[in-house]
């Protein structure tokens, strides 16, 4: 089965890489992928896969029914939107829209998704197993799984599997992580209320500028005194609005920030721990203070028997020396973690890196992968989900 799916993958490489760069010309934001949401269902009812447009606002579900009795089901997740960045790469391909980018490789998630599907489909009575392919929008706002999950895409699924591309894994190469992948992130909001005066005389004003600023430092400082370091935290404050004037002291700024952390028990003292050290500060200074903090989207925790799965289609269709088994979680966030509260479930990381050149991080203007990964990436996602069905079907 193995040399089928690879056979198949090879034969349908060149369309692959023609629906990634399309998808890539043609970026869309969170919550606004309808051109690209009717191109993916396009693709798919082109294989004879039944698909559903509209589930979770602008996703799009593929049911691919295999040869089985089973009315369970193994879904597939990848996602569709884009970012607002100016792309910078020069590609002859690059993004059609102004200010909007595939900075974090959505753009191969949703092809590495199609290819498999088209994989799959193509094995015929060959495949005993059902497939769902959830393809997600607004994965950069952290909201689409929700959207997804609110409009029944996990009903009847058993499973769940995803990948990530990962720029600093070179193409050909995959990583596999157990237990925890990615942080949970959380969203902070300050206000430092001060009173407004003269930039001539500070003593009779409070200062909210001054006052944010020892805040931020407060924040920064406790982490490495009062947070256990083998439990990490960061916080970071990422937009500053406050004054009128330069010569007016500000009576009022927002802090904005998020919140990364990887242990539940640490993740739920966070709210009082930000706020003790805000109004300490604030206290001492004079100022009055508000903190909203809103919990965003926990962390991805592998399931190990998917895990396993995984690694064990990974080695036996690429070799031991491509499978890299990382041995650090990343404090980034991803909300594939929404499906795993209801079903298990798996991500992997997918090599991009080009071995020759120079790799740009996600979400840089320059950002580029080498494109041979997209077929490791079908390869390894269709066998994986025929060795599902192989061990469920026993």
């Amino acid at each position: 089965m193995l040399a089928d799916i690879k056979e198949i993958a090879t034969k349908i490489a060149p369309r692959l890489i023609e629906i990634r760069r399309h998808i890539h010309s043609h970026p869309e934001l969170s919550g606004q992928e309808y051109q690209t949401s009717a191109y993916v269902a396009g693709v798919l009812s082109s294989y004879g896969i039944h698909a559903q447009q509209g589930v979770g606002r602008t996703g799009v579900i593929g049911d691919l029914r295999g040869n089985s009795e089973s009315d369970r089901i193994l879904a597939i997740r990848t996602d569709l939107d884009a970012l607002p960045i100016q792309e910078r790469t020069g590609l002859d391909y690059s993004s059609c829209e102004p200010g909007i980018m595939h900075a974090c490789g959505h753009d191969v998630h949703t092809t590495v998704g199609l290819g498999t599907a088209m994989v799959l489909a193509q094995l015929g009575e060959k495949f005993t197993g059902n497939v769902r392919f959830l393809f997600q929008p607004a994965e950069e706002v952290a909201q689409g799984a929700s959207w997804m999950v609110e409009d029944g895409a996990l009903n009847g699924v058993s499973g769940i599997l995803s990948l990530h591309v990962f720029p600093s894994i070179p193409a050909g190469s995959l990583g596999i992580r157990y237990g925890a992948l990615t942080a949970a992130a959380d969203d902070l909001e300050i206000i430092i209320i001060g009173e407004s005066g003269h930039g001539a005389r500070p003593h009779e004003a409070i200062d909210a500028i001054w006052i944010a600023s020892q805040v931020i430092t407060s924040l920064q400082q406790a982490i490495s005194r009062t947070q256990n370091p083998l439990r990490p935290v960061v916080v970071t404050i990422g937009k500053i609005v406050g004054g009128r004037a330069p010569n007016v002291i500000a009576d009022e700024v927002k802090l904005l920030g998020t919140v990364r952390s990887l242990h539940p028990e640490t993740r739920e003292a966070l709210p009082k721990w930000i706020e003790q050290i805000v109004a300490n500060v604030c206290h001492t200074y004079g100022a009055q203070y508000q903190v909203t903090y809103k919990q965003g989207v926990p962390g991805v925790l592998n399931d190990p028997r998917l895990t396993q799965l995984l690694e064990q289609s990974a080695r036996e269709a690429w070799g031991s020396d491509s499978i890299i088994i990382l041995p650090e979680p990343s404090l980034g966030a991803e909300d594939f973690s929404r499906y795993l509260e209801k079903v298990p479930g798996s991500m992997f990381r997918l090599g991009v890196g080009f071995k020759d050149q120079h790799n740009y991080p996600l979400h840089h203007p320059q950002f580029q992968i080498d494109e041979s990964a997209i077929i490791t990436g079908v390869v390894t996602l269709a066998y994986s989900a025929y060795k599902y069905w192989q061990k469920a079907n026993k």
